[in-house]
């Protein structure tokens, strides 16, 4: 629950602050001239960084998003009664939520520019269907379609008709499954551009109101994206630990006195023959949560391989060696089950177990420690004492601890 909360966390306080703006009079008043002009700046250096780190599914929402702003500005302006502006508006509100919550469920890696042009080409046909509305060969059309369809209900909660709210309802659930199953920064950021969305719409009144909240969208989608190219940089994929880039970082900014432990996983490469590739991940990911349990303030790192490490800041190695001997042990005692073969992740069977029961299997990681005071100047000295200090616990039998 707290990854989720540490998630949703960036995009709630965007959100808060621009309603902030709307609640308190002086600061709304100073900031609605400038909101037209950064809306305008938000979306377009969201796009530039979607192009630059090749996020395909930010740069298409935020062009869904600005898309939105502009249909409902230019051809739903506030007052305008006609039942085309009406019909505009319903229509953005229909179907702006449903492209989000679809772009939610695209996949982004491996994307090709076949899947942008598709992409480009739905968003492209759907504006176009919008403009006619506005064409006084459809005007009766228009009528039609906001009379059956996108009148808005009798209460007085929302400005949005009965299909629209329908739409932001599946919307929001199929993306927060998506952000349940995937707790990344991106469906995050899709979560609450969806929230934007809906307050921009929905609430009705000024036309700047709307645009304030689709581009707070915007800027959300933007700072997810940010921050998934950080994560991408400097966190490990399947540990969700941190990377070695992170450890060099910490490691240059710590002075004296602090120790590095450097963790091994005994045998991994004989599991890896025996069980598969898959199997040998869901155990890097048991040890890495384990190691997320190391006491004594350690900080847990993915060094690579099946290689951890843990820094300790202000300790000594003989005050770090029993957090991490605690660690050992913590290893050693919970024996790891290999996953059925109907488990998603399996690829290869392992050795046929009895008939009908999973198989446990022990495991043990091996550790070196050393510390800043007798190690050497530089972090890299440390690393590579620990290194050694490893390899010896390893030549002494593995399953142990050496200094």
């Amino acid at each position: 629950m707290r990854r989720f909360g540490l998630r949703l966390l960036p995009g709630g306080l965007l959100l808060g602050a621009a309603s902030v703006l709307l609640f308190v009079p002086e600061l709304g008043d100073r900031a609605s001239p400038l909101v037209p002009a950064a809306a305008y700046a938000v979306t377009a250096a969201g796009i530039l960084l979607g192009l630059r780190f090749g996020n395909v599914r930010v740069l298409l929402c935020l062009i869904v998003l600005a898309l939105a702003d502009q249909a409902l500005t230019r051809w739903a302006p506030p007052g305008d009664a006609s039942m085309a502006a009406g019909a505009v508006g319903g229509i953005v509100a229909l179907l702006l939520p449903l492209n989000l919550a679809a772009l939610a469920w695209t996949p982004n890696r491996g994307a090709r520019w076949s899947q942008v042009r598709l992409w480009t080409t739905l968003i492209a046909g759907q504006a176009l269907g919008v403009a006619v509305l506005l064409l006084p060969e459809t005007a009766e059309a228009a009528r039609a379609l906001w009379r059956t369809l996108l009148e808005p209900g009798r209460h007085q909660w929302s400005a949005l008709g009965p299909p629209a709210l329908v739409a932001f309802a599946v919307a929001f659930v199929l993306a927060l499954v998506r952000f349940a199953r995937r707790p990344r920064p991106t469906e995050a950021g899709i979560v609450w551009a969806l929230v934007a969305a809906f307050l921009a719409l929905g609430l009705g009144g000024e036309r700047l109101v709307a645009t304030l909240y689709l581009a707070t969208g915007s800027l959300i989608l933007i700072v997810a994206l940010v921050d998934t190219s950080y994560a991408m940089a400097y966190s490990d994929e399947l540990t969700g630990l941190p990377g070695r880039r992170a450890l060099n970082d910490l490691l240059s900014g710590l002075g004296p006195p602090y120790a590095v432990g450097m963790v091994d996983i005994d045998h991994f490469k004989k599991f890896n023959d025996t069980y598969g590739h898959q199997a040998g991940d869901q155990l890097l990911r048991k040890v890495a949560t384990t190691l997320m349990g190391v006491t004594g303030g350690g900080r847990p790192f993915r060094y690579g391989g099946e290689e951890f490490a843990a820094v300790f800041s202000g300790l000594s190695a003989d005050e770090a060696s029993p957090h991490l001997e605690t660690l050992r042990e913590a290893v050693a005692a919970t024996p790891f089950t290999v996953r059925g073969r109907g488990r998603r992740w399996r690829r290869r069977r392992p050795p046929k177990p009895a008939a009908g029961r999973r198989q446990q299997v022990g495991v043990t990681v091996s550790i070196g420690v050393a510390d800043s005071n007798g190690a050497g100047p530089t972090p890299a000295d440390v690393v590579k004492a620990a290194d050694e200090a490893l390899y010896r616990a390893k030549r002494a039998g593995r399953n142990r601890l050496a200094t």
